[in-house]
């Protein structure tokens, strides 16, 4: 990826004006979502395109208060001249795929644009990626660079944001550049209705409808395009038990679309280069059980090589920390693209490789049951309407208040690895000090906050229905 990013980093997008006004169905798919639906309606109505061309699909799978929200938001924006529809379904069939499905059968639009709820789309959204679809009819799909509404918020969403640029600043807009295949992620982005319809539309048999469709596209001949500077604000999760929610469904999917898509990719007439890279892309995720394989074996590594007997051995292997340099300059060179003041923000490096090591865990589960097809419900990520720091999730409806199991494997691994550090320390083993501290600070950071902001929500919760319930006994 650096050595893409080196070759193609001066090629920059020009920007086109839209000369022509089609017809453009903006769905926002909803689960659920009564503290920012409101806010995700209001800036898609401010999308600045003429009336008339412009649709708005609401399409709501809620269970709760969202739906009289919803509807009367609806009528609002409907008597003040906007064409917006509230698709309410009586059961979560497919899910979100399910529910992208459904409004498509009623879709005006020539093209479709998605948000979820999240996200706020910026009034000159369309104005800026409809041109490209006339650049070239096999364009099937333009995606934006993701922005961060609270990515200031805490250290966690502070990790997040550098996660994320990584794999928008560097992954999908490099990879886009080479010519290799890249993944329509899930909202931020356009869609050309007869692309979405030709590639087979959209499937609910696995996690990341996203990335199921965005393959099947690409193997049809449709063409993608990537825009790095035309960006969509979305609110990171600032709970660590939604982010791992989050990030099981993401890592999961992408087994399950591996599982899938994969035979298509080999049995394609696709250029060999593109077959290997899909391969990488879609397989990436593997990567979780050996991390926590890592970790355990680091500490009885510890105590061989101190034995002294293998020094050839060891001397030999450290030439793949080596590794960890590609990584650090991946990391840099997405936050120094986009920031003026990237040299403050990759000191936060350490910290997201030791969350990424945290939540190696969490992701093995979910690795291990796409390879198993183990099926699962779509557990979406609650949002909570945050943007400044001053904003509290902890009082919010859809807080989770359970922790999974996977954490006290979390402490277990934590305590294994403080261990690992003081064996290292007593054997002057001064190498392995660093990588065992990661894992450490990883484990415990991730187990530590699940806990902690569990039983905080649970805490709330217990004391807004003890209020709920004293004026009754009354």
């Amino acid at each position: 990826m650096v050595y893409h990013y080196f070759r193609h980093r001066h090629e920059n997008d020009i920007a086109l004006e839209l000369s022509t006004f089609p017809v453009v169905t903006v769905q926002l798919p909803i689960f659920n979502e009564m503290y920012v639906v409101r806010r995700l309606i209001e800036s898609s109505c401010k999308i600045e395109y003429p009336k008339d061309k412009l649709e708005i699909q609401v399409l709501d799978d809620s269970t709760d208060e969202t739906v009289d929200l919803v509807e009367s938001l609806v009528r609002e924006k409907q008597e003040q001249g906007y064409t917006i529809h509230h698709i309410h379904r009586a059961n979560r069939k497919g899910f979100k795929a399910g529910a992208l499905k459904e409004g498509l059968k009623t879709a005006a639009g020539e093209f479709i644009a998605i948000f979820d709820a999240d996200f706020l789309p910026k009034p000159e959204f369309l104005q800026k990626t409809i041109p490209y679809f006339y650049t070239n009819p096999k364009i099937g799909m333009v995606q934006t660079r993701w922005e961060h509404l609270n990515g200031e918020y805490s250290l966690m969403t502070r990790t997040q944001a550098m996660a994320l640029d990584g794999h928008f600043v560097i992954e999908q807009n490099i990879r886009n550049k080479a010519g290799y295949f890249i993944n329509f992620n899930g909202t931020g982005g356009v869609w050309r209705k007869t692309c979405i319809v030709d590639a087979g539309n959209w499937h609910s048999d696995t996690l990341t409808e996203d990335l199921d469709l965005s393959y099947r596209a690409q193997l049809k001949g449709w063409k993608f395009k990537f825009l790095r500077d035309v960006t969509s604000p979305a609110e990171l999760p600032a709970e660590i038990n939604a982010l791992k929610s989050q990030q099981f469904r993401w890592t999961k999917g992408a087994i399950e679309t591996a599982r899938k898509l994969l035979p298509m990719v080999w049995k394609s007439n696709i250029p060999f280069r593109i077959k290997i890279h899909s391969t990488f892309h879609l397989t990436n995720n593997i990567v979780f059980p050996f991390i926590v394989l890592a970790s355990i074996l680091n500490v009885p590594l510890t105590f061989i090589k101190h034995g002294g007997r293998f020094d050839t051995y060891f001397d030999f292997m450290s030439v793949f920390v080596l590794a960890f340099i590609g990584s650090f300059l991946f990391y840099m060179y997405s936050q120094k693209d986009i920031y003026s003041d990237w040299r403050r923000r990759i000191f936060l490096f350490p910290v997201f490789m030791a969350g990424s090591m945290g939540f190696s865990v969490n992701n093995s589960k979910a690795v291990l049951e796409g390879l198993f097809k183990r099926k699962s419900e779509f557990v979406r990520t609650p949002k909570y309407g945050i943007e400044g720091k001053k904003q509290s999730w902890k009082d919010k409806k859809y807080v989770p208040v359970k922790f999974s199991w996977t954490v006290i494997l979390e402490i277990v691994l934590a305590v294994y690895c403080g261990f690992g550090v003081l064996s290292s320390l007593y054997y002057l083993e001064i190498a392995a000090i660093p990588f065992q501290l990661l894992f450490t600070c990883g484990y415990g950071f991730v187990a530590l906050l699940s806990v902690q902001q569990a039983l905080e929500a649970r805490r709330i919760k217990m004391a807004q229905m003890n209020l709920a319930v004293e004026p009754l006994a009354v």
